[in-house]
């Protein structure tokens, strides 16, 4: 495309059929958004003022008393955490996070410290905090998180992803009545959820969102919770959360996108992601050893991803090489391929372009055409893979 910013500055054409990924820019912004950013950028605004129109928005979505944006979900979960060891106490912000209150410490199932990019529980140490994991990584029952619990205990934080372990595991509404019976809040992660309002609902005092994801909003994070507890983790930009600040056009942009939120078409969209999907599936019926599952999605967000499973002796290609192959060709197809290993990947509709969902199909056969043809199966050792995973960033700027 001639008009593609993105070859103008020598950036690759990607089509992200990998979900909300913030290494791919997590969403396409909602025109609301854009404008609402561009028609602010020139202009001064007082900042705090701006958060509590944002305040107002974001409680009106989501149920919450209160709520503001910062940089990031994982923003959300630093600051939200030292706002539950600091209250209002201006000096002990600023002394974080190497002198921490004595109540420091934060609860976490060990089957929720999965990383998004960086460690969940590096979030919350950067607060100052000390983690405590609760259970084993498959397996916390009710006297893990009771006897986890203690005087020192400031927090509970619940991670909702399809990163984490999804059985055997305490689930929210359990764990919120742990924790409450102790009197300790609970701050949930819902970086990539749909549903703005269930997590607060089900008793959760915090909930942290992603304004880049679902929403379609520019980079950003929500806090939003009781009032309290969310002017405490806000009471951190003058602290740790100075390194995290958003700037007016984020804030403003945040706001647009929430209202946008509650006037788009969300049964239309859901409609036109399924095409997709009956597209794909039918670019790959009868496929020697190529097995397209829809499936719905794992954390219950209103979404079907295709789960494509493949068999090396009769396609001719493991999962991880023809994940690779569509990345390498033209355009770029990245999938999602967190599980590959497993000789499987995933196709996310929800971040395409009108006509992207056939330029995948033609890509897609064409690979599969590409392998079937090879005498040999395509099969480089996954440790390969995995070994030369982090080759591009250890080796930023070139």
């Amino acid at each position: 495309m001639s008009d593609d910013i993105r070859t103008s500055i020598g950036l690759r054409p990607v089509i992200n059929v990998s979900g909300t990924m913030t290494s791919l820019g997590a969403s396409i912004v909602v025109p609301e958004a854009i404008a609402a950013m561009s028609s602010i950028l020139p202009q001064f605004v007082e900042i705090n003022d701006l958060q509590r129109k944002a305040s107002v928005v974001i409680a009106r979505l989501t149920g919450a008393e209160a709520g503001f944006v910062t940089a990031s979900c994982s923003a959300g979960i630093s600051l939200a955490v030292a706002g539950t060891m600091t209250g209002n106490n201006l000096l002990a912000i600023e002394k974080l996070p190497d002198v921490a209150p004595e109540k420091n410490e934060v609860l976490v199932q060990m089957g929720h410290v999965v990383s998004y990019g960086a460690p969940v529980d590096q979030a919350i140490r950067l607060a100052g905090a000390k983690v405590v994991l609760v259970g084993q990584a498959t397996s916390t029952h009710r006297f893990h998180m009771e006897n986890g619990i203690t005087e020192k205990t400031a927090a509970a934080v619940y991670v909702v992803s399809h990163h984490v372990v999804d059985y055997g595991l305490l689930n929210l509404k359990e764990f919120v009545e742990i924790a409450h019976a102790k009197g300790v809040p609970v701050i949930v992660d819902a970086a990539s959820e749909y549903d703005l309002r269930i997590f607060l609902e089900q008793g959760a005092d915090v909930a942290l969102y992603s304004g880049h994801k679902f929403l379609g909003g520019p980079t950003s994070g929500i806090v939003a919770g009781r009032k309290e507890l969310v002017r405490s983790a806000f009471l951190q930009n003058m602290g740790i959360g100075r390194g995290m600040k958003v700037g007016k056009e984020s804030i403003f942009g945040v706001m647009a996108a929430l209202e946008a939120w509650e006037q788009r078409d969300h049964a239309g969209i859901r409609e036109r992601e399924a095409g997709y999907l009956d597209l794909w599936r039918q670019t790959l019926e009868g496929r020697p050893g190529v097995t397209a599952l829809i499936e719905p999605d794992p954390t219950n967000n209103p979404l079907d991803r295709m789960r494509v499973i493949l068999k090396p002796e009769e396609a001719h290609i493991t999962a991880w090489d023809m994940a690779d192959a569509l990345a390498r060709g033209t355009p770029p197809i990245i999938v999602r391929d967190h599980e590959v290993e497993h000789q499987y990947f995933y196709l996310d509709p929800c971040n395409l372009h009108p006509g992207q969902e056939k330029l995948v199909a033609i890509r897609l056969a064409e690979e599969l055409d590409k392998a079937r043809a090879s005498n040999e199966i395509i099969a480089t050792p996954i440790e390969n893979r995995s070994k030369r995973r982090f080759d591009g960033v250890l080796r930023w700027p070139d």
